[in-house]
């Protein structure tokens, strides 16, 4: 049986032999869970190993590229700055981002880059996955390119370039990178060992990615001017790449966020809690209320699966995330399985991260698992 390191208080035990089952089982490699309810950890769990050969154990400062996780550590960013008064979600990107306004973007406005529904989501090929590494650079590629749709009109997801069309705004307002920003606002005072930009003195510790099987589809066949292909092939994700110095160290704040479950539930906890953590508060009612405040439900123009946004997160949907509760939850997954869940009713956080990838972008069976136990615990709680 696999060795599980960690907590899990008494009543959600179901969460670890989940875990257990999953790794003995050979479908994880490497994992990490938590839970967290008023902030305070009821779950922190982590087993299996870093590599693929099963000679590392992962630990308890295990790092991992969690992929679209980070998007929501990037929203938090803008909604901080927009708490402060910096940032209104409803005024044109090109307020603060003059350059933006090129070729019909004009009216494109904060609310839709945070939403998935500015028009904008990728950038105009030919372009290589090296090329979004320089941040600014590739920041003012996007504002010179037109929208691909109506900006507004439906979302269609920002998969690659999300934190460089926030990160820009939050470098325009504060003069700071957005993995500085995150690091000096979040990070480091909530005590989150979270990175957007990830330095070589935590290479180390890194777990080794596992790319999911191939899928068996000739992208050639689809129409190469689709917002589908542009989206997901402009530039085209390469899982070996993430495990390069370039891709580690690059702030990507829509894909290269590196951390781990504990890490994603404490930051994440903010929402969860109300806006408050430890003391301070961080995010009012009112800036927490533009979370739910649906700016698309439908089907999404670059994932073609049903999806609803809010203003920064995903918002429930029984299609597309079936183990994600109605409510007051905002939610979003990373490419291969990593998954965060806010639940504002029950004041709880559930992250997921892990190494051995399962198809598909959004979520994953295992997280749906592990997100099931989860709620049968809270729903034996309330009983």
């Amino acid at each position: 049986m696999t060795e599980i390191s960690g907590y899990c208080a008494d009543r959600f035990q179901g969460v670890r032999c989940e875990l257990e089952r999953q790794l003995d089982s050979g479908a994880e490699l490497g994992a990490s869970i938590c839970v967290t309810v008023d902030g305070e950890p009821v779950v922190d769990l982590w087993g299996g190993h870093l590599d693929e050969d099963r000679t590392v154990p992962w630990r308890t400062d295990t790092l991992v590229n969690v992929f679209s996780i980070s998007k929501t550590m990037t929203a938090l960013c803008a909604l901080l700055l927009v708490d402060r008064g910096e940032l209104d979600v409803h005024q044109k990107v090109a307020h603060y981002w003059p350059e933006f306004a090129a070729n019909g973007k004009g009216d494109i406005e904060i609310r839709h880059i945070l939403a998935h529904t500015s028009g904008v989501s990728g950038w105009q090929p030919p372009i290589d996955l090296a090329d979004i590494y320089d941040a600014e650079a590739a920041a003012a590629r996007l504002a010179a390119q037109p929208p691909w749709w109506e900006p507004g009109s439906a979302s269609g997801y920002h998969a690659l370039n999300y934190g460089h069309l926030v990160g820009e705004v939050i470098r325009r307002v504060t003069g700071r990178s957005l993995g500085r920003f995150f690091a000096e606002e979040l990070a480091g005072p909530l005590g989150a060992d979270f990175h957007i930009g990830t330095g070589p003195e935590h290479r180390d510790r890194i777990a080794s990615l596992i790319p999911p099987p191939a899928v068996q589809f000739d992208m050639s066949t689809l129409d190469q001017d689709s917002i589908l292909v542009k989206t997901l092939t402009s530039p085209l994700l390469d899982i070996a790449e993430t495990a390069s110095p370039g891709w580690q160290g690059a702030e990507i704040g829509a894909v290269n966020g590196h951390g781990n479950a504990r890490s994603v539930a404490r930051v994440q906890s903010v929402v969860s809690c109300g806006g408050s953590l430890d003391g301070r508060k961080l995010l009012s009612d009112k800036t927490l209320d533009l979370i739910f405040e649906q700016q698309s439900d439908g089907v999404d123009q670059a994932l073609l699966v049903p999806l609803r946004f809010g203003i920064g997160y995903g918002l429930p949907h029984p299609q597309t995330a079936p183990a994600v509760p109605e409510g007051r939850v905002c939610w979003w997954a990373g490419y291969g399985g990593a998954i965060v869940v806010n639940d504002l009713d029950h004041r709880l956080t559930f992250a997921y991260t892990m190494n051995k990838m399962e198809p598909g972008i959004l979520g994953s069976a295992r997280a749906d698992a592990y997100l099931r136990a989860t709620y049968a615990a809270v729903r034996e709680g309330a009983a």
